[in-house]
Parts: structure tokens; sequence; C-alpha cells
């Protein structure tokens, strides 16, 4: 098949990567299986498709590893660690550079530090390719629809579980470590960070969940994509309470398959809602297993990219390089779009 259909998955062998992998290969793309363990790359790739040792640390591996390489997609956190060598390494080889990163600081890394070079290049680097910061992105820009700005978005993730990957709970160590044991939050235009306890409420989301508790300011990366095209000074955004008590258990398990494609019994509902003036406009998202997901949404932005169906170049949220209604649409078969009625208490 021709080099054009070669895509490259970085941590092709982790929990995410794998699930990008067999989605490229539905949609009829050729994956080249990166990462730093050459056993679990060869297990991986059995005797149809190319692996390729590489490591973040060292560029050579990488610039031998995208060789032919229409574009990669980087799903090995923590990406404070790889993003950036992946970012530089795509810029090299001229390729399109798209992550699953849930990490705000590593994001907020990716636009602050890459624009203007990815812009010069008429390089597509899309960071947050993923359930948090993509997809809550693709539900807020539709929402808005003509809207150019909102006092506010909200952004409310109904989780009926959260099973984490080694790979969020070391992600979430860097961010930790990053902020020196803080919180953070989108405020007057800004990240803030604070040592402030999170507020406990109800928000009432549509079937399946219906009203739940949750945890209000528990920050995910739509902090970065979002108002990095919208002008919307307040982004808020919640975590039912159950599942923000499994992630921080100290026994938290990993997730565990339950049908032929590999996914968890996880359900979730994304209910966002974006204020301006006295007007709201609603909409939400449910689906299954939040890590699976990902996938469709990284391999739909590649396609879009290497078909040329975009609006701009450099580096750009979903919502701002893609159509986010037909993008939504796109992803039918994995997702099912709402617009709740209500809000929170």
């Amino acid at each position: 098949m021709e080099s054009g259909r070669n895509v490259a998955v970085f941590g092709a062998y982790g929990h995410t990567g794998r699930f990008v992998v067999a989605e490229l290969r539905e949609r009829g793309y050729v994956p080249l299986l990166l990462g730093r363990d050459q056993d679990k790359l060869r297990a991986l790739a059995g005797l149809e498709l190319a692996a390729r040792q590489a490591s973040a640390d060292d560029p050579a591996s990488l610039d031998r590893a995208l060789t032919g390489a229409a574009a990669v997609i980087n799903c090995a956190g923590p990406f404070a660690t790889t993003g950036a060598p992946l970012i530089e390494a795509a810029l090299r080889a001229g390729i399109p550079y798209v992550d699953v990163a849930a990490e705000i600081e590593a994001n907020a890394d990716t636009f602050a530090h890459f624009a203007e070079r990815a812009r010069a290049a008429g390089t597509a680097v899309v960071p947050a390719m993923a359930f948090y910061g993509g997809l809550g992105d693709l539900l807020v820009t539709t929402a808005m629809d003509d809207w150019t700005a909102a006092d506010e978005v909200h952004v409310a993730y109904g989780l009926s579980s959260w099973h984490p990957t080694a790979g969020t709970l070391a992600s979430g160590t860097v961010s930790g470590q990053r902020r020196g044991g803080r919180r953070v939050r989108y405020t007057g235009g800004r990240l803030e960070y604070h040592d402030d306890a999170l507020p406990t409420l109800e928000w009432s989301f549509p079937a399946p969940l219906g009203p739940q508790k949750v945890i209000g300011e528990f920050t995910m990366a739509d902090v970065v994509t979002v108002p990095s095209h919208l002008d919307v000074p307040e982004v808020r955004t919640y975590m039912t309470a159950k599942a923000a008590a499994d992630l921080s258990a100290p026994d938290a398990s990993a997730p565990a398959a339950v049908d032929e494609r590999g996914r968890s019994a996880q359900t979730f509902v994304i209910d966002v809602l974006v204020r301006s003036g006295g007007t709201e406009r609603r909409l939400a998202a449910t689906g299954q297993d939040i890590y699976a997901i990902s996938a469709p949404l990284a391999v739909e932005a590649v396609d879009r990219i290497l078909t040329g169906r975009t609006r701009t170049t450099g580096v750009a949220s979903a919502g701002a390089i893609f159509d986010a209604a037909d993008f939504l649409r796109a992803l039918s078969p994995h997702l099912s779009l709402h617009v709740p009625t209500g809000t929170r208490d």
C-alpha cells in the first residue's frame, strides 16, 4: 500500500495505543508500531505490521522510525516527556502530529512552544485529540454554533466508573509534581493555580446517568483546548464524585475488557453548557469507554488532515482545525448526541 496510508503510532502497545492501531487498520491505514520495548512491539506486530524501536530521548531513533510515515499519533504518556520530542521529529519529517494527551501543562506547552514553528512549516499539530480536551472542545464548539464569544463554558464528565491505566496514573503524577501539589482552574482568561478545596454539587446529566454528585473544578484539558480558539474567559470542568474516588483509590485497578473490541464496561456522558448573557446552549454525548473512544477521535483527525479537510495549520485544537459538527457526525458509530434540559443545582 502507498506510503500515504502509513501512520506511525508511538506507544503502540499501550492501552490506548492498541485501540488506535486497531482503528487505523479498520480505516484502511497501515500502522507503523513505535515504542521503546522491542519485544512488546514484535508481539503486537506479528507478521503483518512494521515494528520500529524508538525512544523520546533519542532523536535519531525517532527520525528513523518516522521514515515513510504520512502522520504520527503519540499515545505514550507522560506527554510532558514525550510530546516535545515527537513534535520536533514530526516537524523534521514534515508530517502532521496528533496526540491523546490529557495533561493540562503538556498541552499548554505544545501551544506555547510550537505554534509559530508549526505554522511556518504548514504542518498540523493537534494536541489532546482524545476524550479529555478534544471531545469536549468539539462539543463546546458545536454548541456555540454562530456565537463568537461566551461568558462561561461548563463541561461535566459523567463517568459510571474510572479504572485508570498505568499511563493515566503516571501522567497524573507528573502533572501534580509540575503544579507543586496545587490545583488548577481557568478563570479570568488564564490558568490559575490554587490550594482551595474543591466543591461538591449536583449535576443533572441526561440518561443514562441522571442527577449525580460531581466534584467542581475537577479541571481537565478542556481549559487549554477551548480557550485556545474561543473567546471564553471562564471554563469549568466537573467530574462525577464516584469516578473521582475510583481514580484516587490506592487500589485502583486497570480497565477490564468486556467485548470483542477490548472495551471496558465503563459508560460516559459529557454534558456541555455554554452561557452568553441570559442565553444557554447545551449539548451532550454518551458512549462507552473513555480510552477506546480516543481511538476514533485521533484517527478521524489524522484522516481529515491527510485528506485536506482542515481549517488551519499550525498548533490547533480539534474545534479550531476541524468542522466540529461534521466531525461529531462522523463519530456517530461510537457516540450518541443529545440536547439536555436542566442544569446543575
